[in-house]
């Protein structure tokens, strides 16, 4: 079963994004799983590279970087434009990619989910 997972808040201050990625790691892990998540607006600042947090505290560069080592991680190319965040920047895994990207992931997945 494909599962497409859409964030769309920024990775600190609201735990929306943060739920997300959880639960998108948590199912990734069971057998027969595929998992992509497609970060938009404030949510492609989860896949910063270099994110230094409280120690205690989640990292969500590190759980995108998680996700895409058994699913797919893709970003809207005009959100990062938006935001000025180069392909450079991002955590190994991490994609730009399109709207129309959104809508085939879309199309495919059996479950949309959206945080």
């Amino acid at each position: 079963m494909e599962t497409l997972f859409i964030l769309n808040e920024a990775p600190y201050g609201s735990e929306r994004s943060y739920n997300g990625l959880r639960l998108a790691k948590a199912l990734a892990k069971q057998p027969e799983q595929q998992v992509k998540v497609f970060l938009m607006g404030d949510a492609v600042a989860c896949a910063k590279a270099g994110q230094k947090v409280p120690e205690g505290y989640y990292n969500a560069a590190d759980m995108v970087k998680m996700v895409a080592t058994t699913g797919e991680v893709g970003l809207c190319g005009t959100c990062l434009a938006a935001r000025g965040i180069e392909d450079a920047e991002l955590v190994p895994g991490a994609q730009r990619k399109t709207l129309n990207d959104l809508a085939a992931w879309t199309a495919a997945a059996d479950k949309v989910l959206v945080f």
